[in-house]
């Protein structure tokens, strides 16, 4: 049975209503807040697992809370999924100029250009580097803030220059240390983080992918510690530093 854009949002409408579902009736735009997060962290992960079913069914699930979202907002008379909708059209054929206006873009860097020249006209409370969301990952706003700098030509020329910046900011750290200055040690190493970030955009990777697969590394050679304790008959707690180094490398070594 084949089902439209529209049907969902008139399901939407009914389970908020009064025959709907209780629970629905209870949500509002601060309960959902987490729904939304983790169902565009299970998009990510379905297209890290290059999922298509998955993909298919979690990009449902992310595009139903923006639907339910703007169900909520239009019970509150504020507005509605269709607004949501008509105002991205406009949006997208305005930050277009180089599509859908008299304007031309070369390549892809003069297309992301334009799309923000666009955008900075479209703002009027503040730069549009401030309004990169604080509620985003820490890499991931991190990397975005650095992205967003470079597009105003305020960035480092060469990566080598980036990689002097991480030493300079190591250096420092490493004196707050030393100093025992504890104010200071939390912000130099957040300094040290954002240079790191800085210079992983420059090796055109992405923060957020890059530290999730040193983690899933950390873990998985971990495991294989706690594995081989047990082949010898030993609980991992009752291992020597030594010893679990030891096994660090033997696991290491195995690749």
């Amino acid at each position: 049975m084949k089902k439209s854009f529209e049907d969902v949002v008139g399901l939407s409408k009914y389970l908020r209503s009064p025959e709907g579902c209780p629970w629905d009736r209870e949500q509002t735009l601060e309960t959902l807040r987490f729904f939304i997060l983790e169902e565009a962290y299970e998009v990510i992960g379905a297209i890290d697992a290059n999922d298509t079913q998955e993909l298919r069914e979690e990009l449902g699930d992310l595009l139903y809370q923006v639907i339910f979202v703007s169900q909520i907002c239009g019970e509150e008379g504020k507005f509605d999924v269709e607004d949501v909708v008509r105002e991205l059209y406009y949006k997208l054929v305005r930050r277009h100029p180089h599509v859908f206006g008299e304007e031309k873009a070369r390549d892809a860097k003069e297309a992301v250009k334009r799309w923000h020249g666009e955008k900075m006209k479209e703002k009027t409370r503040r730069r549009d580097l401030l309004e990169i969301p604080r509620s985003m990952p820490a890499l991931l706003r991190a990397q975005r803030v650095g992205e967003k700098a470079s597009q105003v030509g305020f960035d480092w020329e060469k990566t080598s220059d980036v990689i002097e910046k991480v030493k300079e900011e190591l250096e420092e750290l490493q004196k707050a240390i030393e100093d025992g200055r504890g104010n200071s040690i939390e912000k130099e190493w957040g300094d040290l983080i954002f240079s790191l970030v800085n210079l992983g955009r420059f090796l055109k990777l992405d923060a957020e992918v890059s530290a999730h697969k040193a983690i899933d590394g950390f873990i998985g050679r971990f495991n294989r510690i706690e594995e081989k304790a047990k082949e010898r008959g030993k609980d991992l707690s009752e291992l020597t530093l030594g010893e679990m180094d030891e096994l660090w490398e033997e696991v290491k070594r195995e690749g």
